[in-house]
């Protein structure tokens, strides 16, 4: 919104109201001057509704509040046909396309108080019946947004002040583009927004992340629908495809990461389901951002998802932490067993590590830069905790944005490796299917590219030599070059992993290890 709507000047009245931006006036036809009523309630909290107009007066909004959030307010009850931003008040007006949507609007908040970003915001009628913009480039983002909304209602059949008879309140949500995880508490937190989410069901179907949401209110749902329809979770990804379902209500046996019930917190978690974890949740912070919605401190078992689409952090980012601190210390490791390239291997299965750095005076700590923020959340939530050469990692975010390489002539042992050219990486590549299959560590490895020369004995032989038990082998039956095998720990798998990933099989075939979620 900067370089948008800059500083509004609130002053001297000129002509018919007008409100002057710094590139032109934005003109406001109303009953009182912009020096009237409107201006005198900015400074109170309690203030009567006013008469109906087709103009909105919304407060308290957030700082870096997005023309689409204010937009989005507006969507259930009719067309938004205008909107004016005052940044410098943290305020805004809307004008819907009748009276009336505008008058549903203004009575529906009066009950729900409106929420963005976490903060409550006050909205109420203003003493202005019009507005008229004006083509100043300050209002081109606006404008922008308002045409993309607008072109979307379009398209969808939605017509202003459409009628919600019959409309159920439960939305049927499809995930897709599923690069990182979508909790069961990530959509609760998004779609809470727009009003009261009585329940949740999430499930995987034809290999794509689903949930059924229901809602308080038919209306509510709309609102979410139109809003949210088509939007990215995260950057470039989780592409929420959202319809209305035939039920028109849920039945929630378990409370747990799959399903909700928020009206019966007394529900059990469920036989044989594991109750929600939240040893990782604490540790975690978030910031999704969708139509400008923060989400912050969403909870979730991170470590222990079971998605088979993809068990991946998404844009997360520490409490104390930014985003972008991409630099891991981990500790507690065994010094004489502890390599540089066995860090790039074991890490390198939750993203693409750039530097390795086993410290030189303390080599039970290493420090390892991975290509940014989520991805070293992402290898911290699934390592922390695991064994590596029989002790338990432990993983920390490191105070450092970078590990340094050593000086030219500094002595330093090998400890020090820089991957970055490093054709290992497997999340280099955009859209990679390596995104759709990242697991915690397991006892079972899915492994890939297997030449047709090789044999179960040979890989059996193979995996036995890493110091593990093979206690199960089978190969897919569509595609041979494909298998699982099971080893007799999650240790020994992780070692195997090590030790075996990129080696090679002859026929110029390099094993591919990773972990699975499957079980032979």
């Amino acid at each position: 919104m900067d370089g948008i709507v800059q500083e509004l000047g609130v002053g001297t009245k000129r002509g018919s109201d007008d409100l002057f931006l710094s590139n032109g006036p934005f003109k406001m036809n109303s009953q009182s001057s912009v020096n009237g009523n409107d201006s005198k309630k900015f400074k109170g909290d309690i203030r009567s509704a006013g008469a109906p107009s087709r103009v909105v007066h919304i407060r308290k909004l957030p700082m870096d509040v997005t023309e689409a959030e204010v937009i989005s307010l507006g969507l259930a009850f009719g067309k938004v046909t205008n909107l004016l931003m005052l940044k410098g008040k943290n305020q805004a007006f809307v004008e819907m396309n009748t009276e009336e949507a505008a008058n549903t609007m203004v009575s529906y908040y009066s009950t729900v108080t409106p929420l963005l970003r976490n903060q409550p915001i006050f909205i109420q009628f203003s003493n202005h019946k019009e507005l008229k913009t004006d083509n100043s480039p300050n209002q081109a983002r606006a404008q922008a947004a308002l045409q993309a909304v607008n072109s979307v209602q379009s398209s969808s059949g939605l017509d202003s002040g459409m009628g919600l008879a019959g409309q159920s309140p439960v939305l049927r949500i499809i995930v897709e583009n599923l690069f990182y995880p979508v909790t069961l508490d990530v959509l609760h937190q998004i779609f809470s927004k727009f009003g009261t989410v009585l329940k949740i069901i999430t499930f995987t179907k034809n290999n794509q992340f689903q949930a059924l949401l229901q809602y308080s209110d038919p209306m509510s749902a709309q609102h979410a629908k139109l809003a949210l329809d088509g939007q990215n979770i995260y950057n470039a990804c989780c592409t929420l495809r959202i319809d209305f379902s035939k039920l028109t209500s849920l039945n929630v046996k378990y409370n747990n990461e799959k399903s909700r019930d928020y009206t019966r917190p007394d529900l059990p978690s469920g036989d044989g389901q594991p109750s929600i974890d939240q040893t990782i949740a604490a540790a975690f912070g978030k910031e999704a951002s969708l139509l400008g919605l923060s989400v912050q401190g969403v909870p979730g078992p991170l470590g222990h998802i079971a998605f088979p689409a993809a068990a991946a952090a998404g844009r997360m980012s520490l409490p104390g932490f930014g985003a972008g601190n991409c630099v891991l210390l981990v500790s507690n490791l065994h010094p004489e067993r502890v390599t540089p390239q066995s860090l790039f291997i074991l890490f390198g299965v939750y993203g693409d590590v750039q530097r390795v750095k086993i410290l030189f005076n303390k080599k039970e700590n290493a420090l390892i830069q991975m290509t940014d923020g989520n991805q070293a959340q992402l290898a911290m939530s699934h390592l922390n905790s695991q064994r590596l050469y029989g002790k338990p990692l432990r993983i920390a975010v490191s105070k450092h944005q970078a590990v340094q390489l050593p000086r030219e002539g500094q002595e330093d042992q090998g400890l020090t490796k820089d991957y970055s050219n490093s054709p290992l990486h497997r999340f280099k590549k955009p859209g990679s299917k390596n995104f759709q299959n990242i697991f915690p560590p397991s006892s079972t490895l899915h492994l890939s590219n297997i030449p047709s020369s090789v044999s179960e004995d040979d890989i059996r032989m193979l995996f036995s030599e890493t110091g593990g038990v093979v206690k199960a082998f089978k190969f897919f039956q569509k595609d041979r070059k494909m298998a699982l095998i099971q080893m007799g720990s999650v240790e020994e798998a992780i070692q195997a992993l090590i030790e075996l990933h990129n080696h090679d099989l002859g026929e110029n075939h390099h094993l591919r290890v990773s972990f699975s979620k499957s079980t032979i």
